[in-house]
Parts: C-alpha cells; structure tokens; sequence
C-alpha cells in the first residue's frame, strides 16, 4: 500500500511535503497525487522551495497540465528561484511537453549559467516534440560553445536525424560513440539502430545490432520496426524468431511490429500464432496491440477475425475506429463501414472522427460507387466536426467521381485542391478518361503526370492506349517514342500467396521459381477451361 498520507507526521512540514511529492513523481508515477500534494502544501501555510518544484513541473508534464505549471512558474518568479537550474531544467521539460516550445526556449536563453542538463533539456523537448531541426541547429550552437555530449544528448539528436533522415549526421554520432570509447549499451545503440532504419540503411542498423553484446527487448524491437516499416517483412518475421530463442520476452512493442510485417506480406497463419501469443501474455486487450491485430487481419483478408478483435476491444480509441472502418471499406463492405461511421459518436464515448476515420468512409463511397453519399461525407467534415479537408479527400471525391463518370466535375476538384494532387489519385482519373475514351480530361491529366512521374511507365502506356482509342495513331506512337527516349520500362507485376506457412512471391514473366514448370502447367489447364467455357480476353487492358 502506497503512503499516501502522513500517518506519522499530524502536522507534516516542508521536509514531509517535499519527499511526498518527489516519491508521488519520481517513484509511484501518481502524477495527479503530486498535484494535490503541492495545492495541500500551500493550503497549510509551508512554502515551496527549490526541492517541491522541479517535480512539480514534472507531474503538470505528464499531467499535460500546462495551466497549473504557468501558475507555479509565476510563484517560481516571485520566490525568486527562477536562478535554480534544478527549477528552469524542469520548467524546459514541462512546457516541451505541453507543446509550449516557445516559453521553453525563453526559460532555456534566460538561464545565465547553462551546464550540459540545461542543454540536454531544450535539446531533448525540441526532438521530442518534432522539432527535428531546431534540435539539430541547438546542439551545433551546444558544440560552438565547447560542451561535449553525453548519452542523453546523442540520444535525442539521433531522433532528430532519425526524423530528418539525415545519416551523415547519424553517422558522425556514431563515430563519436566509437571514438570517444563510450559503450555501446541499449540506449545508444537502439537509438543508432532505429536513427539508421528511420533513414533506410538496413545494412548499418543491422551492423550497429550484431555489434551488442547485450540486447534487451528495446533493441531488438528497434531492429524489428526498423526492418518493418522498411518493407523486409520476412527478415523482421526471421528475427522475431531469433528473439523468442534467446530468453528475452517480447513486449507489446514487439508485437506491433511483428504484426505489421505479417500485414505487408499476407501472413496469415504466423499472425494467427502471434494473435494466440498476445493472449497468453495478457496483451490481446492493449489498444495498440489490438488494433495492429485488427489491421493485419484485414490485410491479410479475414474480416471475421478483424470484427471479433474489435468488438472484443474494452477501450477503443481514433486509430482503432479508423482501422476497422478502413478494413470494412477495403473488402467492399461500405454500407458497413458507414454504419460504423455512424455508431462512432454513440458508442465512441469521447472519440470523434477525425481526419483519417472520413478518408476511411469517403474511400467506402468509392469503393461502391455512392456518390451523393460521398458528397454528404465530404460536406460534413467542415459542418459538423469543423474538419478542414486534406488532399486525402480531396483525392478521394476525385475518384469517387471519376469512377462515377463525372470527369468534370472530378477535375473541378482537382483544381480546388489545397495542393498538387498526388499521381494516385491522377492515376485513377487518367484511368477513368480512358475507359470513358475522354481526351479532353485525359491531356489535362496526362501533362500532370508526365511532370510528377516522368519515369512511371504506366503513364506512357495508358496515355498511349486513350489515343489508340480514339485513332489518333500519331499520338498513341509518340507517347511511346517519348517512353523509349527517357529509358523507361515497364514495371513487372508482383503478387503474394502463402502455402504451408511460407509465403511464395512471383514477377510477371519470372520463370525461375522452383515450381515454375507445375505453375504452368496449372495455368495452361485453367486457360484451357476459360475457353471452353467461351471466356474471350479483354485484349483493351493489356
């Protein structure tokens, strides 16, 4: 049972207050307690000092309790320890927290001595915070003044590069790492390991990883994510599997990224195991497990797992809605997906749509062609939950309404977007325009796209398809001289399928798979059987 009263002190002095609220803060984590601590402090006539607040500003940061922290900062003004560096380091880290970077920075400048804490405080609230290139520039101005960084510092600022992509930086770090004989323990090293993937250099992260002689969860699941979010599914699956040999035991961290590696690839069977590990762990409940679980079901094309996970959910929040109502929109399921949209406020409690959940409902309309819906959808955003629409759906309504026929009025938002349109969404306009043979549109798209991806060579052959259409055979063969002039080729198609627990990956023209010459022979039986059952191909689409 925690203390949380004085049962040996009836009449608690400064000494009292102060070990409560550090032990409320530092020790059992009830930030809230902290809080009330200090208010009880106050109330009873003892005056905080210079030991009550930095863990004060510590509980209002994890409490986001930005007006209670201004109120103490101006008690800190008028007892005059703003000159206490212990008070200024932990006011950088409240109002960095709070997303106040402003008033962080002015605490940080005024501090008249500053010492490496006072740095590592800004520096590590501006990397935290997102602000990759104010940690960058402030830990330059840090080594123009002659101090050396310890961990802390070379931990933030590989987060900075990390979210900056910028290795060479990284790389520099790492020398100094190497050079200044620090050990390369988990909190540097996961720090290299995840700045390299957040960049895409496997190859170094992977080096950086092998190096350790000591590995905890954190740094292999910086090597996990890393190798996920970078698309080599099977090499995090593989690793996965050299983690659980080692004794070490996964956490919910872990499985986030093994399942999102499962996703990318359709692995069913392995996401299943995984699902079954999650449950005998007691994680199967945790939010962001479970909605990892619920967007690898779905990818994976069992929406009856993904349903059950989520209605299984006690605590729900956006991402989980969101990924459930995307799910259901992907497989086709619209009217399902709006009518979860729908339930969303009602059963929601406090979660809203937000951004993301209305691309989930207008990508729904698009899949099954509700146009007016569609338009009600977009309307709503800014009506109803003063949403400002994004190029997402904007993107969106144009293809809606381009697979709807409704060219013009496609085009029209195009030319309405906050930004250029991306050449997904003028992929599937050009699409449109050709299955619709519209050449008007089509140029007006067709010189977009040749600007934005002068290398796609879909653009080249669709171009050249909608003037072949129409017998503009000039046309049609210049699109493919001036695809021939630029060197580019056509892209290879690429799908998945998993047998007996291992997923097989085949090319367009590839005949160096193991089974190439049964596939074949399958293929040939089933051409076979199309034929005779009077299938004629659509020779337009080739």
């Amino acid at each position: 049972m925690l203390p949380f009263s004085f049962p040996v002190y009836p009449e608690p002095n400064e000494y009292a207050f102060n070990v409560m609220i550090r032990g409320l803060t530092s020790t059992w984590q009830k930030f809230g307690l902290s809080l009330e601590f200090y208010y009880q402090m106050k109330f009873s006539g003892i005056k905080p000092n210079n030991f009550t607040y930095p863990f004060l500003f510590i509980a209002c940061a994890n409490l986001l309790a930005l007006e209670h922290g201004r109120i103490a900062h101006s008690m800190v003004f008028k007892n005059g320890l703003n000159v206490d560096g212990h008070v200024c380091h932990s006011l950088i880290t409240m109002y960095s927290r709070c997303g106040e970077l402003g008033y962080a920075r002015k605490v940080f400048d005024e501090i008249r001595e500053r010492d490496l804490v006072s740095w590592n405080s800004m520096i590590s609230g501006y990397s935290k915070m997102g602000f990759a290139g104010e940690a960058v520039a402030l830990f330059g101005k840090m080594r123009d003044e002659g101090f050396e960084p310890d961990e802390m510092t070379l931990v933030s600022i590989l987060g900075a590069c990390g979210d900056l992509g910028d290795s060479n930086l990284g790389r520099w770090i790492e020398g100094f790492v190497v050079d200044s004989g620090m050990e390369l323990n988990s909190y540097v090293g996961s720090a290299l390991i995840d700045m390299y993937g957040k960049c895409g250099d496997l190859t170094s992260a992977r080096g950086i990883f092998d190096r350790m002689t000591k590995k905890d969860v954190v740094t292999w699941n910086a090597m996990i994510t890393g190798y996920a979010q970078n698309g080599f599914s099977d090499e995090a699956i593989l690793l996965f599997n050299g983690l659980k040999e080692t004794g070490v035991n996964p956490d919910k961290i872990t499985l986030i990224g093994v399942l999102s590696a499962c996703a990318s690839i359709g692995a069913l069977d392995y996401g299943k195991w995984v699902d079954a590990y999650a449950s005998q762990r007691g994680l199967q409940h945790d939010i962001y497990v479970a909605t990892a679980l619920i967007d690898m079901y779905a990818k994976c094309g069992s929406m009856d797992d993904a349903l059950r996970v989520f209605e299984n959910m006690p605590l729900k929040n956006e991402v989980s809605w969101n990924a459930m109502i995307s799910a259901l929109a992907f497989h086709g399921q619209a009217r399902e997906a709006l009518l979860l949209f729908k339930s969303m406020p009602r059963e929601g409690g406090a979660v809203q749509p937000n951004d993301v959940t209305f691309v989930g409902v207008l990508s729904a309309c698009v899949h099954a062609g509700l146009v007016d819906e569609g338009r009600q959808l977009f309307d709503l955003m800014s009506s109803s939950f003063g949403l400002v629409p994004k190029i997402e759906h904007y993107s969106c309504m144009v293809d809606l309404l381009a697979r709807a026929g409704k060219l013009y009025e496609a085009w029209d938002f195009i030319e309405k977007m906050p930004e250029m349109p991306d050449e997904v969404v003028l992929g599937a306009l050009l699409g449109a325009c050709h299955k619709l043979r519209n050449v008007d549109v089509s140029e007006r798209v067709m010189q977009l796209l040749l600007e934005m991806e002068p290398s796609n060579s879909g653009n080249y052959v669709l171009s050249s398809k909608i003037f072949a259409n129409l017998k503009r055979w000039d046309d049609s063969a210049r699109m493919r001289v001036l695809m021939r002039q630029r060197g580019v080729t056509k892209t290879p198609g690429c799908s998945w399928i998993e047998m007996d627990a291992k997923v097989h990956e085949f090319h367009a023209g590839d005949c160096f798979h193991l089974d190439s010459k049964e596939i074949n022979q399958v293929l040939n039986l089933l051409y076979e059987e199309l034929e005779m059952e009077g299938y004629v191909p659509n020779v337009d689409l080739l």
